[in-house]
Parts: C-alpha cells; sequence; structure tokens
C-alpha cells in the first residue's frame, strides 16, 4: 500500500532525541509524501529548514488558533517571509478551535482571515484545524462562513488555484453537512487517527463521500495516536506517541469505508496529495 502523511509535526520536542531516526523510519516504511507544518513563526521555521535539508519533506507555515493571541506582527512577518519560499507547499496550520479555547475567538478569527487571504496570495492551499465543543458545531460554521467571505469557492480561489483545492480540513472532526459544504467549496478533507475515537461516527460516511482527488490521510503526529500505538514510550512524553509509519492504520480503515483495496487507495492517495500541494512546487522532489 502506498502511503502519505500529510500532517506531521517532526519538528516539536517530542521528537527533540530520535528526530533523524523517526524520519528514515517513515520512508523505510513506505511514506511517499511526508508534510511538516508549523503552528507558530518558529515551528514553522524549523518546518521549513527540515524542507530544504531534505528534498523528501514539504513544509507548511503557519499560525494555530491556540497561538493566535500570542502571534506579535513581526511573528506575522515571518511567516509570510517563509511563505514565499519555494519549500513551503501550504498555508498552516490555522483555523478554529472553539472547544479548548486558547487563544479568544476574535483572535482566532482575525488570525484566521489574515492566513486565507496569504493562501490566495501565494496559491498555496490553506491547512485548516477546525473543532467545536462536544455537542455543538458552531467552529465548523464559522470556519464555512469565513471560507466563504475570502473567496473560497468563487472567482478568487479558482483565480490562484484553477482546480486544485483551495484548503484542506486537516484532521476532519464534524457532521457530514458541514463535509458536505467544504467539498462544495473545492476543498480537500484528510483524516487522521481521530476517527477511532468516540464521538467521530461521521467521519465512516464523510470518508465515502470525498472524490478520491481530494482525499489525504495524515497523522497529527505526535498527536492523535491510531489503535496500537504503545503509551509511554518516549521520555517527556506521556500519552502514546504517534509517528508517520502508523498512517498504514488510517489508511486500512480509509480502504475499508470506500470498499477498496489498499493498493487503489493508496495510489490514490499520492496522488492526491501531489495535486493539492506539489503541483506548485519546483518538482525537483522526488
Amino acid at each position: 500500500m502506498r502511503l502519505i502523511d500529510s500532517h506531521a509535526h517532526l519538528q516539536s520536542d517530542p521528537f527533540a532525541t530520535d528526530r533523524a531516526a523517526v524520519i528514515e523510519a517513515a520512508f523505510k516504511a513506505g511514506i511517499e509524501r511526508l508534510l511538516v507544518p508549523g503552528w507558530d513563526a518558529g515551528s514553522s521555521a524549523r518546518a521549513l529548514a527540515m524542507a530544504q535539508a531534505d528534498l523528501r519533506i514539504d513544509a507548511a507555515v503557519g499560525v494555530h488558533p491556540h497561538d493566535a493571541s500570542a502571534c506579535s506582527e513581526a511573528d506575522w512577518a515571518q511567516v509570510v517571509r517563509l511563505a514565499a519560499d519555494q519549500r513551503a507547499v501550504a498555508i498552516g496550520e490555522t483555523g478554529l478551535d472553539f472547544d479548548r479555547m486558547h487563544s479568544p475567538p476574535e483572535a482566532q478569527l482575525a488570525n484566521l482571515r489574515r492566513h486565507l487571504r496569504l493562501a490566495l496570495d501565494t496559491a498555496k492551499p490553506a491547512i485548516l484545524h477546525c473543532r467545536s465543543a462536544a455537542g455543538r458545531r458552531d467552529g465548523q460554521d464559522a470556519l464555512l462562513s469565513e471560507l466563504r467571505a475570502a473567496g473560497f469557492g468563487g472567482a478568487a480561489a479558482r483565480a490562484a488555484f484553477g482546480d486544485r483545492p483551495p484548503a484542506v480540513l486537516h484532521s476532519f472532526s464534524g457532521p457530514v453537512d458541514y463535509a458536505q459544504a467544504a467539498l462544495e467549496l473545492g476543498l480537500a478533507v484528510s483524516f487522521s487517527g481521530l476517527v477511532f475515537r468516540g464521538g467521530e461516527e461521521a467521519s465512516a460516511q464523510v470518508a465515502r463521500l470525498v472524490p478520491w482527488e481530494r482525499l489525504l490521510i495524515e497523522t497529527d503526529s505526535p498527536y492523535l495516536a491510531p489503535p496500537g500505538v504503545p503509551r509511554g514510550s518516549v521520555p517527556g512524553f506521556g500519552g502514546r506517541r504517534n509517528s508517520p509509519p502508523w498512517v498504514r492504520v488510517t489508511g486500512e480503515w480509509l480502504a475499508q469505508q470506500r470498499v477498496q483495496s489498499p493498493d487503489s487507495i493508496g495510489t490514490g492517495l499520492v496522488a492526491a496529495y501531489d495535486a493539492t500541494f506539489r503541483s506548485h512546487s519546483t518538482g525537483s522532489k522526488p
């Protein structure tokens, strides 16, 4: 089965002691595409440095909604500079998190809006995090509203992206009609180990709805470990540290939901990744 990991925070501290070994293990496990996204200016710079040092890695640069209120104008200026680099293939991760609320909603919305503008300006897709508190959907509804207001699904996005997805719903979570609305705007949808958690049952139906050319998978490493990942294997990281090879579990789940062979799913995932991210790159990567 061909594999991609479209979202892995390998620059984060839980990989500090064995990062190089984790990266090599990912490619030995069959990962053909690997995207490392930032969550603030510093982590975005580290992601880009990884991509510059290893042509097998792609980077995304941006500010997570958790960090929206802590992002200074100088930080944002750095993100904009980083986004101009050809090794940065996407803008993010950004979005809205109305569950944990580490930043006030107003700061999250302002942060999201400038990322959406930057995505359109650079023709690099936005990577979107979106969460609402249990039993609510205010985050999802607000995200759709902001996408429409920014021109996603309209002439502005078509001018910048053509037929490519202008954004990706990272680690999908939400109701089916939210996914349908995002697909109508032309977005891609990525699934992670979150699909195995209680309360995420709608993901199985959504997985069957997404056109193959806009279908992605990811680990969100070191988070959202799927079943099978051991607990406490990394000193200083109390949970189960996820890493790119575990994306295979989600890939097998996806094949089951879509009633496809693993080989068929894998080929489609690689093609969807390239259509979403690499059509903007220099083409120098393998």
